[in-house]
């Protein structure tokens, strides 16, 4: 299993490298290849580890040493259970069809073979960040899928404010990772150890608040990875990145780093209910709160990329009451139809001529059949119908919400599956049917790139079906999660949910159908609010950006007028000083003598008045 291990996690190290050393060359096909050959390969040791620890295996493997410092020793180890193993294996199969994909969708980027380098180092990163066995290299990994972020945001810095967007990104996450650096060194002085295992161990006998001081330190980090509010603004603006990177980055892997964090601490979080429910509560907010913002949008990519921070917010509402199974299934079952979304609205983009603006679309199904069939596929699996992926993972949320009698947030989670079923449907209707808003003929992707996401598609229909097996494969790691309600309360929460979003799902139809909304709705102040995102990157910018600013131009004020005057002063003082003092060295012995015998008296004067 070594070789498996090794293959699974280099092989895309490897593809990070050969794409560098062309980074700069013509662009080539052949580049492209390979790297998705050695993706693919990367993804199918993964499905092979899979396997064998779903008997209850457990792999450690042991690189090297890393970090020896006093009494702080630090390996190249990894980890490879029933946890990391879905994991990798997520991140293999939508790195795989985003490779493939990509060769397509960039063919006329004269930056392709840079492109591919960094998908690589991206792969890489976030397999180490789910393989380490240890806080530290965790770290390590989460901090370089975050490079890669910033790199792939701002690929096309030469375009709009793009480098503008990758810095948001960066420096907004750079401000969490303050959160979770800071957990780990907490970790460590309480431990002694950043090992998994030993860190686990020990969390019985940390002092309650320090584990809640930990726990909260740990999450402040999960919230920037994850895009949570208050750092929840960078996501949106993250998708003037290429839609391969949306994809994979923005919807099935980075951003899911956070949840994985919470379910792999999982000791330490179980152990601070408070703490928990902060994460519920964070998490229902985040579900409503993003669903009603792409309610109104009209940028097709932004309404996926809000799609996703409250599809996140579920995941956390899981994680927060225990249930961390079932928000790993929800991780899983949402990676597969939201990157399926991302990589149908890459098409769309660009058989609109990079328009995202889905009010100037419309009818583009007689045109784009297959691209628009996928993204009914994913949209459905999105909504929660049954027999679709999300029926089984997202429905499980809400059974659980339900379950721990808390009312409130269980009509909120439903307010936001409602939500989540209106923009959908919303969105398939104003793209792909109605009345044709465009001049110019569109065309549909290439063969090869439809081919590749069919297994998304058919992994958004088919995954949920293998919940019995994941439940059984992944509690053999993580603590199960009792169900108290009936069998019959379970199914009258189905049926409520179900018909709830299937009267949403039909009122989006037949209002973008008959066109019932007026035009002057924009003027509608809450359209307003949501349009702005309730005005939150505007507050950001005024307020903290501004008052940054402004702190900055005060500082810099006592830099110039009082550091760097006294400085000065300093230096003309000893240059005077200098200056005279220089008439010293002249050379002449009489004077010289006449000096020392001066100096001397002052010596012996000082002495006898000390």
């Amino acid at each position: 299993m070594l070789n498996y291990v090794l293959i699974s996690l280099f092989a895309p190290l490897v593809a990070f490298i050969l794409a560098g050393i062309f980074a700069f060359s013509k662009k080539s096909n052949f580049i492209g290849i390979v790297c998705s050959i050695l993706i693919i390969l990367s993804a199918v040791c993964s499905f092979a580890l899979l396997e064998f620890t779903y008997g209850g295996h457990i792999i450690n493997v042991y690189l090297g040493d890393f970090i020896g410092a006093g009494s702080f020793d630090s390996y190249f180890t990894f980890l490879i259970d029933s946890v990391s193993a879905v994991m990798m294996t997520t991140v293999g199969i939508v790195a795989a069809i985003v490779h493939i994909y990509s060769i397509g969708y960039m063919e006329h980027d004269e930056k392709f073979n840079k492109f591919f380098s960094f998908l690589g180092l991206f792969v890489f990163s976030m397999l180490i960040l789910v393989m380490s066995d240890n806080f530290l290299g965790l770290f390590i990994g989460w901090e370089g899928v975050g490079l890669c972020s910033w790199l792939l945001i701002g690929f096309w810095y030469d375009k709009d404010n793009n480098s503008w967007c990758a810095n948001e990104a960066f420096i907004m996450n750079r401000v969490a990772d303050l959160g979770i650096l800071l957990g780990i060194f907490l970790i460590y002085t309480q431990v002694g150890s950043l090992r998994y295992a030993e860190v686990f161990d020990a969390a019985a006998g940390i002092n309650p608040f320090i584990l809640s001081v930990i726990a909260i330190l740990l999450f402040i980090g999960a919230m920037g990875k994850s895009a949570q509010f208050p750092f929840h603004t960078w996501l949106a603006d993250a998708m003037a990145g290429p839609t391969p990177v949306s994809a994979l980055i923005h919807a099935a892997t980075m951003v899911t780093a956070g949840v994985y964090l919470v379910i792999r601490a999982n000791v330490i979080f179980a152990a601070v209910p408070a703490v928990s429910y902060f994460i519920v509560c964070l998490g229902v907010f985040v579900a409503v709160f993003a669903a009603s913002m792409a309610l109104v949008h009209d940028d097709l990519k932004k309404i996926i990329a809000y799609s996703t921070l409250s599809q996140l917010g579920y995941m956390f509402v899981a994680a927060g009451f225990g249930a961390y199974w079932i928000a790993l299934f929800h991780l899983m079952t949402h990676a597969f139809f939201k990157s399926l979304l991302f990589l149908c609205a890459g098409n769309v983009m660009h058989a609109m001529n990079d328009d995202l603006n889905i009010k100037k679309m419309g009818g583009l199904y007689k045109f784009m059949k297959p691209t628009a069939i996928l993204m009914i596929i994913g949209s459905i699996a999105l909504c929660g119908y049954y027999p679709f992926s999300g029926f089984f993972s997202k429905d499980k949320i809400l059974e659980v919400a339900f379950n721990e009698g808390d009312l409130i947030i269980w009509v909120t989670l439903l307010t936001g599956a409602v939500f989540t079923a209106f923009y959908s449907f919303r969105l398939i209707i104003l793209v792909f049917f109605g009345k044709q808003k465009f001049t110019h003929t569109p065309h549909e992707a290439k063969n090869f790139v439809i081919i590749s996401l069919i297994p998304l598609g058919i992994l958004a229909v088919i995954s949920g079906f293998f919940e019995n097996k994941f439940t059984e494969f992944v509690l053999e790691i993580l603590p199960g999660y009792d169900f108290g309600i009936s069998k019959s309360t379970a199914k009258i929460l189905i049926i409520i949910t179900f018909f709830a979003i299937l009267s949403s799902t039909i009122f989006a139809v037949f209002a973008y159908t008959k066109q019932i909304f007026s035009p002057k709705i924009e003027q509608n102040l809450i359209y307003k609010i949501l349009k702005n995102q309730y005005f939150i990157p505007k507050f950001y910018d005024k307020v903290i950006v501004a008052g940054y600013f402004k702190i900055s131009e005060f500082c810099e004020k006592i830099d110039n007028k009082i550091i760097d005057t006294t400085v000065d002063l300093i230096a003309r003082y000893i240059m005077k000083t200098a200056t005279v003092t220089n008439k010293m060295q002249s050379g002449n012995l009489s004077l010289m003598l006449r000096l020392m015998v001066i100096g001397f008296v002052i010596l012996l004067i000082s002495a006898f008045v000390i």
